[in-house]
């Protein structure tokens, strides 16, 4: 680890897709962000800013055209191989032959975990998202909130020190979007794994994080950082509370100094 114990350095990262002039986009720009343990980050930009991009080249899942990123003080690629992530995104992606509790132990089956203790890892998951009587279930057979839990249960049940979400509730409704954002403040609040998290809305990414990395449009740019103030924990109250909607005006502000007066309309209000 190194001295500022950082769980993620990223350090001038960035990232073009295409070859040749006329077809090189320029996704990422000089991006620079540390990440302390325990932190729940929010990446928040307009559609297209690469906020997702910043995501998967921390997961190591595209390898930066510039720059570095480090996980635990190890490359990015070498944390992946030791397993320091954990990934939920946007679709469960659920195998619909496997019931929940299988689901949830195939990252333990693909370490050899022994049968037993993948089962009680297993069941010990399920209970911290509240699905404990769900094991025998199927995917099929769960409304898409439930699914979406079961894939964090899957993501933690290695007990990765990083975990990172690409837009996990957004094919949710209203209603169990909200609830899930609860569910997830008291998993976070159980494990205190660092959380990386994407998201385009900014009433979501106030409510979670501990801080709101604001994102330019594209190529993204660490536009600013908010630091969330709001007492812990949260919950219905809180989105009521007068700091709530002057933290979210704060976040605008930003947005809007990055793209004109249109970001109010643009960034998921």
């Amino acid at each position: 680890m190194s001295e500022s114990a950082s769980v993620i350095s990223i350090q001038g990262v960035s990232k073009a897709f295409g070859q040749g002039a006329a077809a090189r986009v320029l996704a990422l720009e000089n991006i620079n962000l540390e990440v302390q343990a325990g932190e729940f980050i929010a990446l928040l930009g307009p559609s297209g800013c690469g906020k997702s991009t910043l995501l998967r080249v921390i997961g190591d899942l595209i390898s930066p055209t510039t720059g570095q990123v480090r996980v635990n003080g190890k490359p990015a690629p070498q944390a992946r191989r030791d397993r320091d992530y954990g990934m939920v995104f946007q679709q469960a992606t659920l195998y619909e032959w496997r019931s929940v509790s299988q689901n949830v132990q195939l990252p333990l089956e693909v370490m050899r975990y022994p049968k037993a203790q993948r089962e009680a890892r297993a069941q010990e998951m399920l209970r911290l998202v509240q699905l404990g009587d769900f094991g025998r279930h199927y995917p099929w057979q769960l409304s898409g909130g439930m699914q979406q839990r079961v894939a964090i249960a899957r993501a933690l049940a290695f007990s990765p020190s990083l975990l990172l979400m690409d837009e996990p509730f957004g094919a949710l409704d209203e209603m169990t979007r909200e609830h899930m954002q609860l569910e997830l403040l008291h998993i976070w609040s159980q494990t205190r794994t660092t959380v990386v998290f994407v998201t385009h809305s900014i009433p979501e990414a106030v409510f979670l994080a501990s801080r709101v990395v604001v994102m330019s449009p594209r190529p993204g740019r660490v536009a600013g950082i908010i630091a969330v103030d709001l007492p812990r924990p949260r919950g219905f109250d809180t989105r009521e509370a007068p700091r709530f909607f002057e933290k979210i005006t704060e976040v605008r502000e930003v947005l809007r100094r990055e793209e004109g007066p249109a970001a109010g309309t643009g960034a998921g209000a």
